[in-house]
């Protein structure tokens, strides 16, 4: 919903900032499967994936 509103209002980039990686023990896995559902989100909004950061963060 963010990365919509954001698109909508004209932000031509976007970081994405993964939290609660702690939880899983910084799992390398869980961090690709969260980029590739996430890509896809962005990706019909109308950001480029490839050009879009995803950021491991633990806000603990």
């Amino acid at each position: 919903e963010h990365a919509l509103l954001a698109y909508t209002l004209g932000v031509k980039q976007l970081i994405v900032a993964i939290n609660k990686m702690d939880t899983t023990k910084w799992s390398e896995d869980r961090f690709k499967e969260i980029i590739k559902e996430t890509s896809n989100f962005i990706k019909k909004v109308g950001f480029n994936p490839k050009a879009v950061p995803f950021v491991p963060i633990s806000g603990f």
